[in-house]
C-alpha cells in the first residue's frame, strides 16, 4: 500500500507530492524537520515542536503563521489514513521555490509523512548502550547548529561511523572541547547526584524531550544544571543517557572503551526514563 503524506494543504498518495526543482530545501538545504513520536494515534507534545521550529524558521527561513502548518487533527486523520497507532512522524518545511521570492522565496513547500515507530529494543533499558566520540566538531559561530535543519549530511556521517563501530551514538564536541551534543540526541551526565547537560548556547538543538527532562528532575526533586562539559566530565560521570523523541531516554554505559561506572545503568537514569514514558503514555491516552 502506497503511503499517504499530507502535502502543502492536501492528503494525497506519496506518489504524487511533487516539489519543485526550485526548491530552497532541493538547491540549497534550506529547510527544517520535526522528528515526532506519536503513540495512541496522537503525537506527542506536536506544539512545542511546531514552537521550535517556527523559531527557527523566523531566524534562519522566513516567518511561518501556524495556520500554515499542520494541526492536531490534521495529524490524527494522516494516522488514521495510513492505519498506524504509533509512528514516527515527520513534518518538513523547506524554503519553497527559489524562483517566487529570490532568496527566501514566498510559499514554503510543507510536508507531513507518518511511518512505522521502530522503537529502540526493550532490553537497553536495562543494558544500556555503547557510544563513540565523533571526530567531527560543532563551531559556536555555526549559524544553523542550534536549527533542526535539512543540511543534516555531517550528522548522518558521524552516526554511519558510529554504527560502524557497533556504537548506536556519536558524541559530537565543540571547536572548544566542550560537550555538544550526539548525531541525533542530547546529551545528560550524573555527576556527585546532580544532573547535568551542555547550555543551550553551547550550541546544541533545544530537543523537545530535553526540555521535558529538565522539567521532569525538577519535579522529582533532582538538581539539575545546564553547564560546560568536557570529555572527562562524560568518562568519570556516575550516569549518562541519551534523548530524542524516538529513543526517549537511553543509559549510555559505555563511550568507546571506557566504562560508565561499571557498565550498570544508573539509579537516576532509570527514575527519569521511568516518568518520561509515563508522561507521554498519559498525554497520548485517549480519553
Amino acid at each position: 500500500m502506497t503511503a499517504t503524506v499530507y502535502f502543502n494543504g492536501q492528503f494525497m498518495s506519496a506518489n504524487d507530492a511533487r516539489a519543485s526543482v526550485f526548491d530552497g530545501g532541493w538547491l540549497h538545504g534550506a529547510g527544517l524537520f520535526e522528528t515526532m513520536r506519536a503513540q495512541n494515534g496522537r503525537v506527542f507534545r506536536l506544539e512545542a515542536h511546531i514552537e521550535r521550529l517556527r523559531n527557527s524558521a523566523k531566524t534562519i527561513l522566513q516567518p511561518l503563521e501556524r495556520e500554515s502548518l499542520p494541526s492536531a487533527a490534521i495529524c490524527e486523520e494522516l494516522l488514521t489514513r495510513n492505519m498506524l497507532d504509533a509512528a514516527r512522524v515527520r513534518l518538513t518545511v523547506t524554503a519553497g521555490s527559489m524562483l517566487e521570492g529570490g532568496e527566501g522565496g514566498l510559499s514554503p513547500t510543507v510536508c507531513l509523512t507518518a511511518a512505522p515507530l521502530s522503537e529502540y529494543p526493550a532490553e537497553l533499558d536495562e543494558t544500556g548502550v555503547q557510544v563513540a566520540v565523533c571526530e567531527y566538531k560543532v563551531s559556536p559561530n555555526d549559524p544553523i547548529a542550534p536549527h533542526k535543519t535539512t543540511s543534516y549530511l555531517p550528522r548522518l556521517l558521524g552516526l554511519r561511523e558510529a554504527r560502524r563501530a557497533r556504537c548506536v551514538e556519536a558524541l559530537w564536541f565543540t571547536t572548544r572541547h566542550t560537550l555538544a551534543e550526539g548525531c541525533i540526541s542530547n546529551v545528560f551526565v550524573v555527576r556527585g547526584g546532580t544532573l547535568a547537560t551542555p547550555p543551550l548556547d553551547t550550541p546544541v538543538l533545544p530537543g523537545i524531550t530535553r526540555g521535558i527532562v529538565l522539567d521532569l528532575a525538577r519535579k522529582e526533586g533532582i538538581e539539575s544544571e545546564e553547564t560546560d562539559l568536557g570529555i572527562h566530565d562524560v568518562l568519570n560521570a556516575d550516569e549518562v543517557f541519551i534523548t530524542n523523541s524516538i529513543m526517549q531516554v537511553l543509559p549510555v554505559v559505555r563511550v568507546e572503551k571506557s566504562e560508565i561506572s561499571g557498565s550498570r545503568v544508573g539509579e537516576m537514569t532509570g527514575r527519569i526514563s521511568k516518568a518520561y514514558r509515563a508522561l507521554v503514555k498519559s498525554e497520548c491516552d485517549k480519553q
